[in-house]
């Protein structure tokens, strides 16, 4: 086993990464570990050196590989560093599976990458400064946080751009963020909230209560959309968190009768008036969405003639996604039933796929278009119109749980697996998915467009060929 022992930055562990990589040491082959501070020693603290090692290679990964890699590399796990080399270990042996969400590996790396960007989310969002004494020097303000993983430093940078030459000083449990005004300083130490907090009031920090408290309606309290916008665990961090309880155990005893904080009421001994109400009537008003037909979640449906729900045998053991009605299927309700569907059809026939035992669907439900003449012509559904319709399509998986899903153009393959994937880099392969299988393939409408027969024809092959490779897997129960 060779050791390697970096500090914990992107930046060093990359390039012990590489010299890794050079020297071909397999990831079984490595024990990677962190230093406990910045000064242990370290066999690739010096990284200029490291890089210019001869033969050191060029490794070229994607865009969209390479962020994931550096977003998952602030989730804290002792074990991230030993899984990052996995993976490109595997990337360079040309594996490119390994981006996608449908590899077991890959989708590891996904929910890491994705609980990262959450945790940086959250502490912009939940990092509340306070003003110390002017008398104790610099720095000027003082937060504590618990972040979920290490986005210390990348939140540092957020605040340095938006708080100007104010300085202030950030400490977490792991670690502590300085601000100069000019500079920025990072330190690993362990640290505790009451050594760091302020003991002198702050008056911005009233005013705000005092503010937070008057804008407080009782009559519109939403619990649930309360805590997953404010999760309960950032409360004890937060000026209002303290108010947050008293004021929820007054709503719940009677104060939702009144729709105003009973400070407004009570503005002076002899003025205001409290406004009683409803609570109901105090409700915003919102679409409960109980079935496709009325569904709002995008705008689409106010130019479609109606939702296509996906159509075929309950239990059918392939389902085919494409991307969203056309002009016929708009018209008529039903998928596949326009030109494209056509063309589908014959490469079903050729691939001896009964169109009867194949339950078919589309990403989006609506029909998206522009006007041409008096032609409604196909308009590209936005990724935001592909998301919001994800819920019916997440419906029908639950239901059918078909064994084999064949994705039919980019759009059914970013619905089910993300916008990152390409439909180039998984045509002709086959992937686990959702307990099952997933075969990728054009849309028949981009056989359509081909401008010449034989253009047509290679591509058509191509989708006969995915046919062949779905009935195949249902036939083995998995891949060849």
């Amino acid at each position: 086993m060779r050791t390697i022992v970096i500090d914990g930055e992107y930046a060093t562990w990359r390039t012990a990464a590489l010299s890794a990589l050079t020297q071909k040491l397999p990831p079984e082959t490595i024990e990677w570990r962190e230093a406990s501070d910045q000064s242990a020693p370290s066999l690739f603290s010096d990284i200029d050196a490291i890089e210019s090692v001869e033969g050191t290679p060029a490794l070229s990964i994607s865009k969209t590989f390479a962020t994931l890699l550096k977003d998952a590399a602030l989730f804290r796990d002792p074990e991230r560093w030993a899984f990052l080399y996995k993976l490109i270990w595997r990337w360079a042996q040309g594996d490119r599976a390994v981006e996608s969400a449908a590899d077991e590996d890959g989708v590891r790396l996904h929910k890491m990458a994705k609980a990262v960007r959450r945790a940086k989310h959250d502490m912009i969002a939940y990092v509340r400064f306070r003003k110390r004494d002017p008398a104790l020097g610099a720095p000027e303000y003082v937060a504590w946080y618990e972040p979920d993983h290490d986005v210390l430093a990348w939140s540092a940078d957020h605040f340095a751009q938006r708080m100007g030459r104010s300085s202030w000083m950030i400490t977490t449990p792991h670690g502590a963020a300085m601000w100069s005004g000019t500079e920025m300083r990072i330190e690993r130490r362990p640290a505790l909230a009451a050594d760091h907090l302020p003991e002198n009031e702050d008056d911005a920090e009233n005013l705000w209560l005092t503010y937070y408290k008057s804008t407080f309606n009782p009559a519109r309290l939403n619990e649930v959309a309360l805590e997953q916008h404010m999760p309960v665990r950032f409360w004890k961090g937060l000026p209002e968190g303290a108010l947050i309880p008293q004021m929820i155990s007054e709503a719940r005893s009677g104060a939702r009768k009144v729709a105003q904080t009973s400070t407004v009421g009570a503005m002076s001994l002899t003025s205001g008036k409290a406004i009683v109400m409803e609570a109901a009537k105090a409700q915003p008003a919102r679409d409960a969405t109980t079935s496709l037909d009325a569904c709002r979640r995008c705008e689409l449906w106010r130019d479609a003639t109606q939702a296509v729900q996906g159509e075929g045998p309950a239990d059918a053991a392939i389902m085919l996604v494409g991307e969203q009605p056309g002009d016929q299927e708009d018209l008529k309700g039903r998928p596949f039933v326009g030109p494209a569907g056509q063309l589908l059809d014959s490469a079903m026939q050729r691939s001896g796929l009964d169109r009867s035992g194949v339950y078919m669907t589309n990403a989006v439900k609506h029909f998206k278009w522009e006007p041409r003449g008096k032609r409604r012509l196909h308009k590209t559904p936005a990724q935001r119109e592909v998301d919001a319709c994800s819920v019916w399509l997440e419906q029908e998986l639950a239901t059918i749980k078909p064994r084999v899903i064949v994705a039919l153009g980019a759009t059914a393959l970013h619905s089910l697996i993300g916008k990152q994937a390409t439909l180039g880099s998984h045509l002709d392969k086959t992937l686990p998915f959702n307990g099952g299988w997933l075969v990728t393939t054009y849309h028949p409408s981009f056989a359509l467009r081909q401008q010449d027969d034989a253009a047509r024809d290679r591509a058509i092959d191509v989708i006969v060929s995915a046919l062949e490779r779905a009935q195949q897997l249902v036939l083995a129960d998995g891949p060849d």
